[in-house]
């Protein structure tokens, strides 16, 4: 296991933290470079067993995980992880949707595969320390158009409501870009988990619940950062 001094950016800001757990050293290496011409993210620790790597970094904003570790899927530690309050990105060979919706039903707030690059890998982590969505191609590609004949009907609003919360605004600021209060907002999301439960298919967090909008075609992966301009006028003011 490594670890790295923690230091700032040239502006003076604390970079994101990031914790890195794999056991091949050589994707070790190459996500440390990828993350190191990065000047918002710091990566604190490194190695192949979380607990220990988190021992060393346990301010790390963000994890990237392997999947599979030693030969095992380690679906539970994701588990574990996430619901301590770890912002988890998956990151893993295994990219069918089966394996994808697992770790996001598991609590991870991203997949990322391991054939992408240095561009989705950095905009993934700058993304899940930010608390948004993020889709990568090959999420994006292994749910988008998968035929459900256990999906279920999501009427206007509520898919407008879950497709504005995607697009990484608040449940206030998409209150007020829908002229509505944040409790019908709150309602609107509510009810499309509770629909996606009935159909035997359940999303507990928000990354799960966009991953089961991208499959049944209620949300295309391009829509996803369309108003994030808008997002960022509607924040409000200090």
């Amino acid at each position: 296991m490594d670890a790295d001094p923690v230091a700032e950016d040239v502006t003076g800001a604390q970079p994101v933290g990031v914790a890195i757990v794999d056991d091949h050293p050589v994707v070790i290496d190459g996500v440390r470079a990828w993350l190191a011409g990065e000047p918002g993210l710091r990566v604190l620790a490194t190695g192949d067993d979380p607990d220990v790597v988190l021992r060393a970094a346990p301010d790390a904003e963000v994890v990237l995980l392997d999947l599979r570790l030693h030969g095992r899927m380690v679906l539970d530690k994701l588990a574990e992880l996430s619901a301590a309050g770890r912002r988890v990105v998956v990151y893993s060979e295994h990219t069918d949707p089966e394996t994808m919706l697992a770790a996001l039903d598991a609590g991870a707030v991203a997949f990322l595969a391991k054939h992408e690059g240095r561009e989705h890998c950095v905009a993934t982590v700058l993304a899940a320390a930010n608390d948004r969505p993020y889709v990568p191609p090959a999420l994006a590609g292994a749910l988008v158009g998968d035929p459900r004949p256990d999906r279920p009907a999501l009427s206007d609003k509520e898919r407008e409501a879950l497709l504005l919360w995607f697009q990484s605004m608040s449940k206030a600021s998409v209150a007020r870009r829908m002229r509505i209060s944040e409790h019908t907002v709150k309602q609107y999301v509510d009810r499309a988990r509770i629909k996606y439960t009935r159909a035997g298919r359940p999303a507990a967090t928000k990354a799960a619940l966009l991953a089961r909008a991208i499959e049944d075609g209620l949300v295309r992966p391009e829509d996803i950062g369309i108003y994030r301009s808008q997002a960022s006028a509607d924040r409000p003011t200090p």
